[in-house]
């Protein structure tokens, strides 16, 4: 089995924002930490060279031997887009009057906060961290 690679890390989280090349991202990238910060009390950390998370749960794969550590919360500004982990298919309500968005089964992309209400992206992270917190920790 593979070792998992998405483990938290030293790194500093500013100085990950600051290294996006992306202007417009960089900027969101700012945003979105005062935001998790705000939602969930907590200091953030580097998973992996390009994930910020906050909090940190231990899981086992029911399907698989696998088993390791996650965050609760977590997001990144990737070249392609924001990427948020929100589980958003647990929240339709939310995702209907977000904007403009994509969704898979555990996360949330979007192009820039701009293309968004940010009132209910903090709402959908908000529920979200609220149930990881719930199902997992």
């Amino acid at each position: 089995m593979a070792e998992i690679k998405t483990k938290v890390t030293d790194a500093s989280v500013e100085d990950f924002i600051n290294g996006v090349k992306n202007e417009t991202r960089r900027k969101d990238g700012f945003e979105l930490l005062k935001m998790y910060k705000r939602v969930t009390g907590l200091a953030p950390k580097m998973w992996g060279p390009s994930m910020i998370g906050f909090g940190i749960y231990h899981y086992k794969s029911e399907r698989s031997s696998q088993e390791g550590d996650w965050p609760l919360a977590a997001f990144s500004p990737r070249k392609q887009n924001l990427t948020l982990y929100v589980y958003p298919n647990n929240f339709p309500e939310l995702l209907k009057d977000l904007g403009k968005h994509k969704t898979s089964k555990g996360c949330l992309y979007i192009n820039k906060l701009d293309d968004i209400d940010t009132k209910i992206l903090e709402k959908l992270i908000t529920a979200s961290f609220k149930w990881s917190k719930k199902e997992f920790a």
